[in-house]
């Protein structure tokens, strides 16, 4: 049977997910995907061959994403365009496909993406809400100053070694990562933290908002934190950011399938007050 390749454009509230990676017996979003896949092609008598869903990138435990980016092959007998909606009538309230369309084979959701962008949000009002918990870290304890933050982030712009960001266990043969863009915005009482880069390390982006909050709040100069990074001082960072402070925002390649409005800014700013 002839087959296509499809590209979906994925949200998922991270919360009660183990993460994006398959797992045995954790809930992950690959695994909730590939199984509402499998039904569909049983449905329509396709091969059982298990389906692989490849992703831009694989977030952690808690994460979200706003414009996760993922790939499968598939019998060509359904219109690629159908797929988003087939999916979303078999898939958990937490997650939902955007939008499917083809793509040729050689395209990878992994392979041909030039970049990824994450924003960190904490939530600065000592006062707790219900509302923004599941999405920011509740950070009250000291005042931060986002201009330090933003002149530590700027540190990072270019292509460097960054090794004092990734956590152990990463089969990755490097810590080299080409930073494109960095941002640091206060918006009362919240604070949002953006990273662009070529690809992250493991944990990287956690680790990293972590020495920032250091920062911000004056325990540690910008240059005892360029010295960190710089010389690799992994024992140095101890402190991860919470996860649901945490979203993958969008993935850029120089081909895509989607109008900008499915993937570019999805992920809506909570206003309070």
């Amino acid at each position: 049977m002839d087959q296509q390749r499809i590209a979906l454009v994925i949200q998922y509230q991270g919360t009660h997910f183990q993460g994006w990676q398959r797992q045995p017996n954790q809930r992950t979003v690959q695994q909730e995907i590939e199984t509402a896949i499998a039904t569909v092609q049983t449905r329509h008598g396709a091969s059982l061959t298990p389906v692989t869903l490849h992703a831009a990138g694989r977030t952690d435990t808690g994460v979200h994403a706003a414009a996760q980016v993922a790939h499968f092959d598939a019998p060509s007998h359904i219109p690629a365009y159908r797929w988003a909606t087939i999916l979303n009538n078999r898939l958990s309230e937490d997650v939902l496909i955007r939008s499917s369309a083809a793509v040729p084979d050689p395209w990878h959701a992994r392979f041909s993406a030039q970049w990824r962008r994450y924003r960190y949000t904490l939530y600065t009002d000592p006062r707790p809400n219900l509302f923004v918990r599941p999405f920011s870290w509740h950070y009250y304890h000291h005042p931060l100053d986002e201009q330090l933050i933003q002149s530590a982030l700027e540190q990072l712009l270019g292509y460097h070694h960054l090794s004092a960001f990734q956590r152990s266990g990463t089969s990755r043969p490097h810590a080299w990562v080409d930073v494109q863009f960095v941002s640091c915005q206060r918006q009362d009482p919240f604070i949002h933290i953006e990273v662009q880069a070529s690809g992250f390390l493991y944990g990287m982006m956690r680790l990293l908002v972590g020495l920032l909050v250091q920062v911000g709040n004056g325990e540690r100069s910008l240059e005892e934190f360029r010295d960190i990074w710089v010389q690799e001082r992994r024992e140095v960072v101890k402190y991860a950011a919470p996860a649901q402070g945490l979203c993958l925002l969008r993935v850029g390649y120089p081909e895509f399938p989607f109008d900008q409005a499915v993937w570019f800014d999805t992920f809506p700013k909570f206003v309070v007050g």
